[in-house]
């Protein structure tokens, strides 16, 4: 739209509002809502051999091409994309500026729930100049998947590896996820955190209830005080988690008793075993030491120094 010379201020801003709201309504005045019902405005593109699913929200000046699958109740956002042979899940949500996909062979995958910030790119061609151009290439993403705003994700180098997302992972503003990764499930990344090609995130050993890990070779750095809270425990259980955490990874050199030992009498410790959530927690160790699983997270040795 175009602004005269010499046209009133007044006139100018009725005829810009004017301008906004032809763009949030279609051809029968209909607004753009993002309801159950589903809605494609009139300014989208979407391709007829794409398959959209029921109560799908399309807003204005979208794109869908033509070997997209979008599932049940998903909502794109104005301004969003999506390419080639991708395939998003039921209620998946693209924020304005979003593109997922890309017109390469191969494809990109996305399970249900997930959320796609403002301007992020997922499924991408890789920055490897080893990629072949026209080889197939795979992105896969599992489920509850938050990937925040200016993020990027690129699918995997060759035909024959895949860069791969597990579920509930939150991935923050500005992060960058190379080619051929494998993101295991449960992760935050901070904002601008950056993985270069083929590197694997998770974690080899078990980690027991209540507990939280770090480093690159994840040990137990106590307990998650900050999601107990969250999740309703009260001070006191709090501080009876935290002395039972104490009594099996921390013992004193005046207690030189064995795990077992020391787990064993946390069981029947007279104060301590009369609260369920410490009895949840040495259960849960327990599963962890049994003979199918991977072992527990090794203890982080603080520095007395």
């Amino acid at each position: 739209m175009r602004l005269a010379r010499g046209r009133p201020r007044k006139t100018c801003l009725a005829a810009l509002g004017r301008f906004f709201r032809e763009l949030s309504t279609g051809a029968a005045g209909e607004s753009t809502v993002f309801d159950s019902a589903g809605f494609i405005h009139p300014t989208a593109v979407v391709h007829q051999d794409a398959v959209v699913g029921r109560g799908v929200s399309v807003g204005p000046f979208c794109t869908v091409g033509s070997s997209v699958k979008i599932g049940d109740q998903c909502q794109l956002y104005p301004g969003s994309h999506v390419f080639g042979n991708t395939e998003l899940g039921d209620n998946c949500v693209l924020m304005t500026g979003a593109v997922v996909g890309d017109d390469l062979p191969g494809s990109t995958l996305l399970g249900f729930n997930n959320s796609i910030g403002h301007h992020a790119v997922v499924g991408a061609k890789c920055q490897d100049l080893k990629y072949k151009i026209g080889e197939p290439c795979f992105l896969s993403i599992g489920n509850n998947n938050d990937i925040r705003e200016f993020s990027s994700i690129h699918r995997s180098s060759k035909s024959s590896d895949c860069t791969v997302i597990g579920n509930n992972n939150l991935i923050m503003g500005s992060c960058h996820i190379a080619h051929d990764c494998k993101i295991g499930n449960c992760n935050i990344f901070a904002n601008s955190t950056l993985l270069a090609g083929h590197v694997v995130v998770e974690i080899s050993q078990d980690v027991p209830k209540y507990m939280m890990v770090a480093g690159g070779r994840a040990e137990l750095h106590g307990l998650n005080l900050e999601g107990l809270r969250r999740h309703g425990f009260t001070d006191l259980e709090m501080r009876s988690l935290r002395t039972a955490y104490q009594r099996i990874f921390m013992p004193s050199n005046a207690n030189p008793v064995r795990f077992e030992e020391r787990l064993a009498e946390l069981e029947q410790h007279e104060a301590l075993a009369g609260f369920p959530a410490v009895l949840s927690m040495t259960r849960s160790i327990r599963s962890c030491l049994a003979e199918d699983r991977r072992g527990i997270c090794k203890i982080r040795h603080w520095n007395a120094s």
